[in-house]
């Protein structure tokens, strides 16, 4: 049995520990992998581990040896599953890892917009505070969060564990999704339409998956529909965004502000505008960067292997 992971270096630069792997077989390991050299490098593998390295049908078609495509992601649109399916490959993927971690950023973004906790801490160490006339000042509006409302694009478990921590600052939440749960037990919820939380919201998060509705979804005429100055936060996938739609209504004033941890190119384009937009805060794809919970995700793939190994694969995309 031969495993190659193709793009080890993000989920494991150095931390965390591949040696689990060899008493599979025998493991190869590439930090990184440009498309060229693909198939070069798992002609022979039974397994192929990937995380943004593309497997798509033509590679598939040349690879005799393999049996299994393990995935170091929750997104699983890198590998053409469905080919895969058509020749015998399950493909597994890492669900539910990095739900707190992604909950967690979500309000680093909106507390660094209500408190500006590294724009005034930045003027302090440039003296400012030293050579101030009184014991106190602010260089932005600071904002309590307690009565605010807080409108969630998706409800899964990452926008559920987003509403809970909302929750503790006795926010207004209302939220969106395609399955509306019993939420009873929470206080201040309701469900709304779409267009009902984006008129009310002063932060709207986004927490759905990339689907063929929701690529561009957040585009000029959803950005009118909110509230004017309310805040957005994208922590989902980078192409719900329409990002010059976003851009634009930076710029003009339409946004208060966007905090986004991923981008539609990534890494992205020097011509990207958001690069370039207004009180926009970009964090190059750390949501699920913690120790913690990249070693949550190395455990799950772990156990995807075994189960593979043993004859019955588990969190398998393509039944």
């Amino acid at each position: 049995m031969k495993i190659v992971l193709l793009d080890a270096y993000t989920t494991n630069p150095g931390d965390l520990d591949w040696s689990f792997l060899e008493r599979f077989g025998e493991t190869v390991v590439y930090d990184r992998t440009p498309d060229e050299m693909i198939f070069e490098r798992i002609k022979d593998a039974d397994i192929v581990v990937t995380n943004k390295t593309p497997l798509d049908r033509d590679i598939l078609s040349r690879l005799d040896k393999l049996k299994f495509i393990a995935l170091l992601s929750t997104g699983y649109n890198v590998v053409d599953c469905e080919y895969a399916k058509s020749i015998g490959v399950p493909v597994s993927n890492i669900p539910t890892y990095s739900t707190s971690a992604v909950a967690q950023l979500t309000f680093s973004f909106i507390l660094e917009f209500t408190n500006a906790v590294a724009v005034h801490s930045l003027s302090v160490h440039n003296g400012e505070w030293e050579a101030n006339a009184d014991f106190c000042y602010w260089k932005t509006p600071l904002t309590e969060l307690e009565g605010k409302t807080l409108g969630i694009i998706g409800f899964g478990k990452i926008g559920q564990a987003v509403a809970n921590i909302a929750e503790g600052f006795n926010m207004n939440i209302l939220a969106v999704s395609g399955h509306e749960t019993d939420q009873s037990g929470r206080k201040n919820f309701r469900w709304a339409s779409v267009d009902e939380l984006l008129g009310q919201s002063d932060f709207v998060t986004l927490h759905c998956p990339l689907t063929e509705k929701t690529t561009g979804m957040v585009d000029e005429a959803f950005i009118n529909k909110m509230k004017d100055g309310a805040i957005l936060i994208n922590t989902s996938r980078g192409p719900v965004l329409n990002e010059k739609a976003v851009a634009d209504a930076l710029n003009r004033g339409k946004l208060g502000g966007a905090g986004v941890d991923v981008l539609s190119t990534e890494p992205p384009m020097p011509d990207n505008p958001l690069l370039k937009a207004k009180n926009c805060l970009i964090t190059p794809h750390i949501a699920w960067a913690g120790f913690e919970t990249r070693k949550r995700l190395v455990d799950v793939f772990k156990r995807n292997i075994e189960a593979f190994i043993n004859g019955t694969p588990i969190n398998v995309v393509n039944p």
